[in-house]
């Protein structure tokens, strides 16, 4: 199963660790700075030039990936509950 995250870009559901909303959470310092050391190391993932309002933290075979989405948390939370119950 896949979770659609914005733009024709979908990730595994069992490789999801995580869906954040951006405006809460990077007030965080822990928080800027994992998506300063992801953007460095090249694991971030842009779906969409638009203003993001979320990213989706994957891990699939040890490789970490940080999905920058377009889409509200809360739309990405409601899909993925969606696709686990299906």
């Amino acid at each position: 199963m896949y979770l659609h995250i914005g733009n024709n870009y979908l990730v595994r559901l069992s490789d999801v660790v995580g869906i954040f909303d951006i405006e809460n959470t990077t007030v965080d310092k822990c928080t800027k700075k994992f998506l300063e050391r992801a953007e460095r190391e090249k694991h971030c993932i842009y779906t969409t030039l638009e203003m993001p309002k979320s990213f989706v933290v994957t891990v699939r075979n040890g490789e970490e990936k940080v999905y920058i989405s377009q889409l509200a948390a809360g739309t990405l939370k409601k899909r993925l509950a969606e696709g686990i119950e299906s």
